[in-house]
């Protein structure tokens, strides 16, 4: 009985990953609408001209980002010597992803003519409200796992301060481009307002899936590390805790990388075209 109660507790953990990547594969319908929507527009030249200045931009701090990756693993060499050869991945994703969260926290502000009085659009215009909080609560659940790790002694201070500051930075990087996605006004130009909405919703899902990955991964890390610590205990009877947290730790990794899949699909730049017009 023991082990069918394990079996149903580790597939009913299980489940929040599988809702998770099954959200993000309704999220690439909205990508396809707001692609569709710059193809149906005649932007002008100065929404033209933002889309160009905005991929560019997005470009040279995504390469930014990787350069941080690189000084990540440098730095891992020097702390961590021989342990490093298994540190050199994760620093280079932490700097990608902090790289895409970067870029859309700086993207310029477009020089097109905006609305008057102020327009703005609804969050929920831009993104799945399901999706920002879940990503919100998965931040918040990873800091509390690191810091009471860290507080047990299961981590060193190394180790606690970059699975507490990483994920903290990029959350708040990734809030402050959503709050600027949400307070910009809307476009005067009709034709420049598909553009506009889409640029929104590409930042939106980039920070809120990159900021999801940067805390699902670390997440389900330590829940495994503390499960399997856990496990090694001698107890009286059946003890679910090491089974939750390894299950728990599983969907967490496996939510990650599925949400890291869908993220790579997000990274390409809004671009005109007229192929929709020539149909």
């Amino acid at each position: 009985m023991g082990r069918l109660i394990a079996v149903v507790l580790f597939i009913a953990v299980l489940v929040p990953g599988v809702l998770l990547a099954r959200a993000w594969a309704l999220a690439a319908g909205r990508r396809a609408v707001a692609s569709a929507g710059v193809e149906f527009a005649t932007p002008t030249p100065e929404g033209v001209a933002t889309l160009h200045r905005q991929a560019v931009h997005g470009r040279r701090v995504r390469w930014l980002g990787l350069l941080l990756g690189l000084v990540g693993i440098a730095a891992s060499v020097v702390m961590f010597g021989e342990a490093s050869v298994f540190l050199w991945l994760p620093a280079l994703v932490v700097g990608l992803l902090t790289g895409i969260v970067l870029a859309e926290a700086s993207r310029p502000r477009p020089r097109w003519r905006l609305s008057d009085p102020a327009r703005r659009p609804r969050r929920s215009e831009q993104v799945s409200l399901w999706l920002l909080w879940t990503t919100r609560g998965v931040v918040v659940a990873e800091l509390a796992v690191a810091v009471v790790m860290w507080r047990r002694g299961d981590l060193t201070d190394t180790v606690g301060w970059v699975a507490v500051l990483v994920p903290l930075v990029t959350w708040l990087l990734a809030e402050a481009a959503l709050l600027r996605a949400l307070v910009r006004p809307l476009p005067a130009a009709g034709a420049d307002v598909p553009v506009d909405e889409a640029l929104r919703t590409w930042t939106a899902h980039l920070v809120t899936a990159a900021t999801s990955v940067l805390a699902l991964l670390p997440l389900g890390t330590l829940l495994l590390a503390a499960g399997i610590d856990l496990g090694d205990r001698v107890t009286d009877g059946v003890d679910l805790l090491p089974v939750a947290l390894v299950a728990g730790g599983f969907a967490s990794l496996a939510a990650g990388l599925a949400v890291a899949v869908f993220l790579v699909t997000w990274l390409r730049p809004v671009r005109v075209s007229e192929r929709a017009l020539a149909g």
